[in-house]
């Protein structure tokens, strides 16, 4: 079998010693990153100024750096597992080819002597003993082949499950090829960004301060415009025509991830917004910056836009909307990527995006929301182009309880903390 693997592999006992290596290595990346994402969000939680601005986007090519090396050695990590399995996969084919060869020579004696029906064998001997003997001997014989036949299907189960498993690591591979790509370009756009808030503000503080200003003044107006329209279509919601709340309904557009701002009212809300409902329309979930996030149920994308290119910094940045069979309708907000384009269908646990910092947030994060399907709209706004809206609902009513804290045990990423709209 041919999984586009080296063919000169370690020794098997090597192979473990690597692959438990690399293991080792995975979970000290892990502890920086939990270090450097402590930086980011003690940054975040601080006042802006330049300095502050400027550490938080060398915080992130630092995160990247640190991700991009854990993307390298979980790459490597998967190789050497399918090389493992390989061994197994050869060791398993030879035992099935032991096991056949043995069931043939069963049938070959149960053929010798005629394998007849029973009344005959007593019949055709001398004696009643004998008689026995020989029945008992293809009694034997038979009760051996039903044994070889019962291991080799347990052997063929196993052959199938390693295959399977060597496959889906192959997926995987490509998969974190695909993630170090975009961590890669996103370094890159780090510091072009950082480079470009240097020349914007010729490096002066006061200039960076009347940006500020004049971004916090936008980021209001869109935000009440946002709020007096979703606030009519919440009051549109009929509960009737959508599922029943329930924990796993939906699962985590990313796996690990953990909620840094809640739905609704919320403290950073009222603390923060200067318009009429001061309400957060859906969950924070704080990650790095690449973080893949996936379908958290089948639907088909009906949007992806980049709102950045009507008002910089002043809504939801890059974003997808996904509509699922059951009436809901979910957003991914503040994208570094889209994964999907309008239309497309997809499973749950499909690509669909980026986690990143793009619109109006201070750290890399989604931004997720669930509407009504029924109320939710794209319409052009006044202030940032096309805008989703909708009746939103709490997001943690249908997301999986049990699922936020499995992202490091197999690929060893980190959540944050992280405000936005």
């Amino acid at each position: 079998m041919d999984f586009g693997i080296s063919t000169a592999a370690l020794p098997p006992e090597q192979l473990n010693n690597a692959i438990q290596d690399k293991a080792k290595q995975l979970q000290e990346i892990h502890t920086q990153l939990q270090e450097t994402q402590k930086n980011l969000q003690e940054t975040e939680e601080k006042s802006r100024t330049l300095q502050q601005e400027l550490k938080r986007i060398n915080n992130n090519v630092n995160q990247l750096g640190l991700n991009i090396k854990a993307s390298e050695l979980n790459i490597d990590k998967l190789n050497l597992e399918i090389d493992s399995l390989e061994y197994d996969i050869e060791k398993t084919g030879k035992k099935m080819d032991v096991k056949r060869r043995g069931i043939d020579q069963i049938l070959r004696e149960l053929q010798a002597q005629g394998a007849e029906d029973q009344l005959i064998v007593f019949l055709k001997n001398k004696t009643l003993a004998e008689g026995l003997a020989e029945s008992e001997s293809l009694g034997d014989i038979k009760s051996q082949l039903a044994d070889e036949v019962g291991e080799l299907q347990i052997l063929k189960s196993e052959l199938t499950e390693n295959l399977e498993t060597a496959s889906r690591k192959k997926s995987d591979i490509e998969n974190e090829q695909r993630n170090l790509k975009i961590r890669k370009s996103l370094v890159e756009e780090e510091k072009k960004e950082r480079q470009q808030l240097l020349t914007t503000t010729k490096s002066q503080e006061k200039i960076y301060q009347q940006i500020i200003d004049e971004l916090a003044k936008k980021q209001i107006q869109i935000a009440e415009e946002v709020e007096a329209l979703e606030a009519e279509l919440r009051a549109q919601i009929a509960p009737s025509a959508l599922p029943a709340r329930r924990p796993g309904v939906l699962s985590w557009p990313i796996a690990g991830g953990r909620v840094t701002q809640n739905y609704g009212a919320t403290s950073f809300a009222r603390s923060r917004y200067g318009y009429r409902g001061k309400w957060h329309n859906g969950v924070d979930i704080g990650a790095p910056l690449g973080t893949p996030i996936t379908a958290p149920a089948e639907g088909i994308v009906v949007n992806t836009g980049d709102q950045d290119r009507y008002c910089r910094r002043g809504a939801y940045g890059k974003y997808a909307v996904l509509r699922h069979p059951n009436n809901l309708v979910t957003l991914y907000a503040h994208l570094s990527r889209t994964g999907v384009e309008p239309g497309t269908r997809v499973n749950q646990g499909d690509l669909l995006g980026y986690v990143g910092n793009t619109g109006y947030s201070r750290g890399a994060h989604l931004h997720f929301t669930v509407y009504d399907g029924k109320t939710f709209q794209m319409r052009p706004s006044k202030t940032c182009g096309p805008m989703p809206s909708g009746g939103d609902i709490n997001p943690l009513d249908y997301l999986n309880a049990t699922g936020v804290a499995l992202y490091w045990e197999n690929l060893l990423h980190v959540g944050g903390d992280n405000h936005d709209n």
